[in-house]
């Protein structure tokens, strides 16, 4: 039974539409993937073969010879592609020879005339067969094994909404994406600016955790792209810099919006440059100032609610300490005095956030999404990214999530820096801003998001498979140890102790 099961089909006007399918594939696959490469003398194999890896490579002047006489030929992508042509294999026991099985282990691998060496088509995840039509030009008939078909299916489906958008013919590259399972491309089209497309399928809800709940309804996690474009549109009507909302497809998950540049709030040694991230603060309070709007629209009629940031979000995010970073510690789950315990304690914190002052918190203000435009003016000159997952709480939350940037080191004298800013702008605004107030729900705030981080990085490491999460695990555990030093945090701060939760050492080299 042939694995390839699903198809697919795109019809091809001229040689520019098969480079564009080839490198709208070549977004998508990955290393182990092989791509069989059938069709006649003259069918564009070649020229599809060249415009993938040259996709791959990013480069489109890349020189890319015929393996006809080499049989094959490697470049060092990523992944790293060999693309075989068998037209003149005299034997499939020479593939063995040829290094076909440490190819498809090590990269991926585009094999044309497979159809000389069968087990080449038996292990393909990918099957292109490209006919000419007497009419309609060229046609590749796309089959794809379950895994490739989904991968397939999505980049298709962007270049569709593309098309929908007016750029059927744009350039697509692939672009610098976060932690989530969100994709990113950069889009290029004649006549207009840089843009940046994103592919962000619905979320597929985990099991239950609590209450007959997933985790992910409980923390109130965004499950489709209209939060993102509502919040997009609200900080853009706020006077703040936001990526434009070109066009979007709120059903299947795609947003094209323009590309804010490349500009960074850290300097050339990845050090917070303070004026920079003040700019950010002067933003934050501008945007703090205004009462919360819970019900924001977004395109057309669709209109989104904005979730709140209540106590079972904020006591399911904890739990991510507990869940993860303490068996990562102690190689076991806490007992359930030990989670008793922990509850207890930070329900008592929770309770004095009944009225914290309320905002609609970004809730991911660090440096990769913030964005320097010197030739942008006031509060446009940082333009904030990621926020899908914001929510109505505690306006604290935001200002710990800027003051103790979890991707790069924070000193202490710079993060007194910014609340001092951040307070001074408030109190200028408001002048019944409650400084003292204020503090302590940032001790709190900073404490709650610190603790929820190290769960999310021992996660990230344990589950995901990304063991460059741990070497932030110091920095999270340091500003822990600030924020544990106000006296509302008195009991956490003895907890913590009490586990020795905030041993760096024992953090950083455990199953390392």
């Amino acid at each position: 039974m042939s694995r390839l099961s699903s198809a697919f089909e795109r019809t091809l006007p001229d040689e520019a539409a098969t480079a564009r399918l080839a490198a709208d594939l070549a977004l998508v696959l990955k290393q182990g993937d092989v791509v069989a490469l059938s069709g006649d003398l003259g069918a564009g194999k070649t020229h599809f073969a060249r415009a993938f890896i040259r996709a791959l490579a990013g480069d489109p002047a890349l020189e890319v010879p015929s393996p006809t006489y080499t049989l094959a030929q490697i470049y060092e992508t990523r992944p790293k592609v060999t693309h075989f042509d068998l037209y003149r294999l005299g034997d499939e026991s020479e593939l063995d020879e040829l290094g076909f099985e440490e190819a498809v282990e090590t990269g991926l691998v585009l094999v044309e005339w497979p159809e000389r060496a069968p087990d080449t088509l038996a292990s393909a995840s990918l099957h292109i067969e490209l006919t000419d039509g007497p009419a309609s030009g060229r046609t590749a008939h796309i089959r794809a094994t379950e895994d490739a078909a989904k991968r397939v299916a999505r980049t298709l489906a962007a270049r569709d909404f593309l098309a929908q958008a007016g750029f059927a013919e744009a350039d697509r590259a692939p672009f610098q994406g976060d932690a989530s399972a969100r994709r990113y491309e950069s889009v290029a089209a004649h006549g207009a600016g840089p843009m940046i497309l994103m592919d962000s399928p619905a979320l597929v809800l985990g099991p239950p955790v609590r209450d007959g709940l997933p985790y992910a309804r409980i923390a109130h996690t965004a499950e489709t792209v209209l939060p993102f474009v509502a919040i997009a549109r609200a900080l853009s009507e706020a006077g703040l810099g936001a990526p434009a909302i070109l066009d979007a497809n709120l059903d299947a998950g795609f947003v094209l919006m323009s590309d804010l540049g490349r500009g960074i709030v850290l300097d050339e040694t990845n050090c917070p440059i303070p004026e920079r991230y003040e700019a950010t603060m002067a933003a934050l309070a501008h945007w703090h100032a205004h009462p919360p709007r819970r019900e924001l629209p977004a395109l057309g009629d669709a209109v989104h609610v904005v979730p709140p940031f209540d106590r079972g979000a904020l006591s399911i995010e904890v739990s991510l300490l507990l869940d993860w970073y303490w068996p990562h510690l102690r190689g076991r789950l806490p007992d359930e005095a030990e989670r008793q315990r922990f509850e207890t304690v930070w329900n008592a914190l929770f309770d004095r956030l009944g009225d914290a002052e309320p905002a609609i918190v970004l809730r991911d203000l660090q440096w990769p999404n913030l964005v320097w435009r010197p030739d942008e003016a006031g509060l446009k000159q940082v333009a904030i990214l990621d926020f899908q997952d914001a929510m109505i709480g505690p306006s604290a939350y935001d200002v710990a999530s800027l003051a103790q940037d979890a991707r790069v080191d924070m000193p202490l004298e710079l993060e007194q820096r910014l609340l001092d800013h951040y307070i001074g702008l408030r109190a200028a605004q408001d002048g019944i801003f409650d400084r003292a107030r204020f503090a302590q729900d940032y001790a709190i705030m900073s404490a709650q998001r610190s603790t929820k981080i190290l769960g999310i990085f021992v996660r990230l490491f344990r589950r995901d498979g990304k063991p460059q999460y741990l070497r932030h695990i110091p920095r999270i555990q340091s500003y822990l140890q600030r924020s544990l030093m106000h006296p509302v945090l008195g009991d956490l701060a003895a907890l913590y102790r009490d586990w020795a939760l905030l041993d760096d050492t024992a953090a950083r080299t455990q199953d390392l």
